[in-house]
């Protein structure tokens, strides 16, 4: 009887957990594609040049990468419940703001100040799903994180192209950012931490706090963050101008860009539910995790970096927008991978760390792809060139993982 009311209120939990997570992802997704969505009209309003563009989109992103460092350390002594509190309050309040600039240096302040906010998200919402859930289920419970974002990109596009049409770009921002802050009173109010006491022994012990040098001497931690790297820049590129490209290089209306990309979103929603699937249904029948989560990675970046290549060339737009949503299919597998890699290759003591420190590596390369994006589009007015060194970011990832990534990561020096 006991055993059946501990049962019930683990699912509970686990329930809870992941509701929460999914919400504060499509809101992650929806703050962060915001941006990109109003890019020309806030261009053309604000006389900002494609490189200024780029580099308000590339200023969120390096923020949001170097903030994973102290979150090595911090996340795991402040726990995912006020983490991810106060990283939904922070970045929802700079939503709000955004909706008030009028100069570029505010704007970039706020961009910072948005990137420092989302930047727990992720490793909090890692270090959840670990400690609420089996090795034999986080793959589906990494996938329900990961598809909030997809969805959350997915449904951007036509949501707030509709929502800028009828109220304006400043107003759709203060309204993004009080639905963030709506979501952060029901995350603190209904998240809790599991206890030492309702880990079973095959879970092991409630994470700890470690140096994250520790991690940086190890071969496989520095495959993992320039492998997901490769994941993130492509990410980047498309969060940052896919409705750009689409109404400068395939010449699309606002309307009619808002729905074409939401297509290769929604494809990669599919690239995440099948990594997380297929990831746990092989777990079903063998051990190494890390295997399975790696080899998902290099097929699925190599065929990413296959797609970009067709976009870049391809004088249709009917096949480019298909080759984008195989871009993003692809990406988003291995990006799933990823994480699997990360949690498959870290003891429970290591988990927050690694994901945070990951994350951090990985954002420094993303970071580059709006500004870098921007630049070679005012030089060349043309996509092809940057699309090209896209693709050949993210084949270098398929290589960084498969020769990397080999060993699991010690929490102690050898």
């Amino acid at each position: 009887m006991e055993q059946s009311r501990t049962s019930r209120s683990l699912l509970g939990h686990q329930t809870a957990t992941l509701s929460l997570l999914f919400t504060a992802g499509l809101v992650n997704f929806l703050d962060r594609s915001s941006l990109s969505v109003a890019n020309t009209t806030i261009r053309a309003e604000m006389h900002f040049s494609a490189t200024q563009m780029g580099l308000l989109l590339s200023i969120f992103s390096l923020a949001y990468g170097l903030t994973q460092l102290p979150l090595v350390g911090l996340l795991d002594r402040v726990g995912s419940r006020w983490m991810m509190g106060t990283a939904l309050t922070v970045w929802s309040a700079a939503q709000v703001l955004t909706g008030f600039v009028h100069s570029l240096q505010m704007f970039l302040l706020l961009r910072i100040l948005l990137g420092i906010g989302e930047a727990p998200f992720y490793p909090a919402g890692i270090r959840s799903i670990r400690e609420w859930f089996s090795h034999r289920s986080r793959g589906r419970a990494t996938s329900a994180l990961n598809i909030s974002s997809t969805l959350g990109l997915a449904l951007a596009p036509p949501l707030l192209t509709i929502l800028m049409l009828h109220v304006g770009w400043r107003r759709m921002f203060i309204l993004l950012g009080a639905s963030g802050l709506a979501v952060a009173i029901l995350w603190v109010t209904l998240h809790r931490e599991r206890s030492a006491t309702e880990y079973r022994v095959d879970e092991g012990p409630p994470p700890t706090v470690l140096p994250w040098g520790l991690l940086l001497r190890q071969r496989s931690m520095w495959g993992m963050m320039l492998g997901f790297g490769g994941v993130n820049y492509t990410n980047w590129l498309y969060i940052a101008w896919l409705p750009g490209y689409l109404q400068t290089a395939r010449h699309l209306s606002l309307e009619r860009s808002g729905w074409a990309a939401a297509v290769p979103f929604l494809m990669a929603s599919g690239g995440v539910l099948c990594s997380g699937f297929l990831a746990d249904r092989l777990a079903r029948k063998e051990e190494d995790l890390m295997r399975i989560h790696r080899t998902f990675a290099v097929i699925g970046l190599s065929l990413s970096a296959a797609s970009t290549l067709v976009v870049a060339h391809t004088p249709s737009t009917t096949v480019a927008i298909a080759a984008i949503a195989s871009a993003l299919f692809f990406m988003q597998f291995a990006g799933t991978s990823g994480w699997g890699v990360a949690q498959a290759a870290s003891p429970a003591t290591l988990v927050g760390g690694v994901s945070a420190l990951q994350n951090f590596g990985s954002f420094m390369i993303a970071s580059a792809a709006p500004l870098v994006t921007g630049w070679l589009l005012d030089r060349t007015h043309s996509f092809t060139l940057a699309l090209t060194v896209c693709a050949a970011i993210t084949l270098a990832g398929a290589l960084c993982y498969a020769t990397l990534v080999r060993n699991r990561l010690s929490a102690t020096l050898p």
